[in-house]
């Protein structure tokens, strides 16, 4: 007899959502993609902000409110109504988990911040993302944006002579999401020995900073300042784009093993044995002289063929592609990078990026295109408004 696939790991988990945007719809998505029931809470006519944001659309709506809403239920409170009201301070009172993204203050002006939903649901995992805290930046706009600029991502983020440039995407709201469902999950796990919930405060500039890594620490251990290097990396060379016949190819010499590899591919083995490239530090130092040394060499053949012989021979490389360039090849790898949404007819709707981690045996969870704006109201009204048995 096959054995039934285990239930999804946080399955019968309510998550009462009270964010809007990237960073807080992030995080709660990847929560119900693990299980548990989301119940968006947004506002009447207009929701979530994304909403609006476009194009692109798709057939149902934007795409950015698309990427990070699916597996949620939605309901339409306008929390300036007292009625409105009672039902969100129902939703806190049975919910495990708050995730809410006001400005500093605003729950707590609603009756809905931590304190009030302790009081009446002590095991409550209470998670409030801003931008800067709450403390000293409470009155500044959390927008990824200006995070990436005054936390100093911008400034290591484009060519050495180049402007300072954002991310290619809003990473800092990512990376938020990304550490609020970690500290989550740590939340619940410590809940089941204490019963007692926590409140979790994240922002996005401490987010930022906590992602800096070797970056913030040059700083911090040797004051050193790190600038924009362009595609260079500041402690290791070869790691970088390189100028192949037909495009850049990127190339990441982690030890001196590989940039020998490199340079006897290349049909220059004589470049391993140079004093000025013999180990990683001396290539560092001199990378001026042995870009164009390497790049001679890579102009004879294009990007793909070049790719093909360095992987070979156990030397990382990728050609530069695009998005869709990075699907089809995870695709190909049969990593399933795509996973269809369903409406609530079961019928496939749309397709959408999955969840990151495969699970072994794999867990039950049928996935639901992200909701129309009150989609769930009628439903989730019923449900509020009469007692738990």
């Amino acid at each position: 007899m096959t054995p039934a696939l285990p239930e999804a790991p946080l399955a019968g988990i309510l998550v009462a959502d009270f964010s809007r945007v990237l960073a807080g719809p992030l995080a709660t998505m990847t929560l119900a993609d693990l299980g548990a029931r989301v119940i968006k809470v947004e506002r009447p006519g207009t929701g979530d902000d994304t909403r609006s944001w476009g194009p692109p659309f798709s057939a149902t709506g934007s795409t950015y409110f698309e990427s990070v809403n699916r597996n949620k239920e939605s309901i339409c409170l306008d929390l300036t109504d007292a009625g409105d009201l009672d039902l969100a301070r129902e939703l806190v009172a049975r919910a495990d988990v708050v995730v809410e993204n006001f400005k500093p203050g605003g729950v707590q002006k609603l009756g809905l911040g931590y304190d009030t939903v302790r009081a009446s649901n002590p095991g409550i995992v209470y998670a409030s993302i801003s931008g800067f805290g709450s403390a000293g930046g409470r009155d500044l706009l959390g927008y990824d944006f200006i995070v990436q600029a005054l936390g100093g991502l911008m400034s290591i983020t484009g060519e050495a002579d180049g402007a300072a440039l954002k991310a290619g995407v809003a990473l800092v709201d990512v990376l938020t999401a990304k550490d609020a469902v970690a500290g989550i999950l740590a939340a619940l796990l410590q809940r089941k020995s204490t019963g007692t919930g926590a409140l979790l405060e994240l922002n996005l500039l401490s987010s930022l900073q906590g992602s800096l890594v070797n970056q913030a620490q040059a700083y911090l251990g040797a004051g050193v300042i790190p600038e924009r290097l362009g595609n260079t990396h500041p402690s290791i060379a070869p790691y970088e784009t390189l100028e192949c016949s037909d495009g850049p190819l990127a190339i990441a010499c982690g030890n001196d093993g590989q940039f020998r590899r490199l340079a006897e591919v290349l049909g220059t083995p004589q470049l391993a044995d140079d004093p000025r490239f013999s180990d990683n530090a001396h290539r560092v130092a001199n990378r001026p002289a042995l870009v164009p040394l390497l790049e001679e060499r890579l102009r004879l053949c294009d990007a793909a063929e070049w790719q093909r012989r360095l992987t070979e021979v156990g030397v990382p490389a990728g050609r530069v592609g695009t998005i869709a360039d990075g699907l089809e090849l995870a695709q190909s790898l049969g990593l399933e990078p795509a996973i269809e949404v369903f409406d609530s007819a079961g019928v496939a709707v749309a397709t959408q990026v999955r969840h990151p981690i495969r699970w072994s045996p794999p867990i039950t969870r049928r996935n639901s295109a992200p909701p129309l704006l009150g989609e769930q109201d009628v439903a989730v009204r019923e449900w509020l408004a009469h007692p738990l048995s």
